[in-house]
């Protein structure tokens, strides 16, 4: 059992501070007109997870990311992408039938999204090498497989859940009034982190 606790404690320490992810999956749940429709931003996130989970323990990302170029490019590509999302969260029209706050956004577009928060910050990607894949070391076999689910399970909960209560605070907030101030909020969040990045080039 030491294998299972062990993935969901450092699972759960690495997803849950806020960030970028977080907050576009909560977002898409609490403006998007049903659940099901905010589904691809959240499965696209829990698949881009799982990748990255096993990449660190299979140890691949690690030598990926020792190439600069690469680095860089990563940083610039998810720089353009975070504005530009910002940009959208921001000017997120509202529906004035259903007084709440919504966001035209496909499906293709939410993919598009997705990818773009979890793949193209290369601070969360060596996050996760470095805790999971380092942590991943110290088992062999069965109990290495039962570390690396636990990881991906917990992933794959925590977006739904996230997805989950945006759906719910969109019931209660019947005037929109408080998703229109998560949208700021969230925008304001992402171009921070945009900027983090940017400084991350220059360090």
């Amino acid at each position: 059992m030491e294998p299972f606790f062990h993935g969901l404690i450092l699972a759960l320490g690495l997803i849950l501070p806020l960030g970028v992810q977080n907050v576009f999956i909560f977002n898409q749940g609490a403006i998007q007109p049903t659940l099901k429709k905010a589904l691809p931003a959240t499965i696209t996130a829990a698949i881009c997870d799982t990748l990255l989970i096993l990449l660190a323990v299979l140890g691949v990302s690690l030598i990926v990311m020792q190439y600069d170029w690469l680095r860089l490019s990563l940083i610039i590509i998810g720089v353009i992408f975070l504005i530009y999302m910002g940009f959208q969260i921001w000017f997120a029209k509202a529906n004035p039938q259903s007084g709440a706050q919504t966001m035209q956004m496909s499906t293709k577009k939410q993919i598009v999204f997705a990818l773009s928060v979890s793949l193209l910050n290369p601070h969360a990607i060596l996050d996760t090498i470095g805790v999971i894949g380092s942590s991943s070391l110290v088992y062999s076999g069965t109990e290495k497989t039962i570390f690396t689910a636990t990881c991906i399970l917990v992933s794959w909960c925590w977006f739904h859940g996230l997805c989950l209560a945006g759906r719910m605070l969109k019931k209660v907030d019947t005037s929109g009034r408080f998703l229109r101030i998560l949208n700021k909020i969230s925008a304001v969040i992402i171009w921070i982190t945009a900027l983090y990045m940017v400084k991350s080039i220059f360090t």
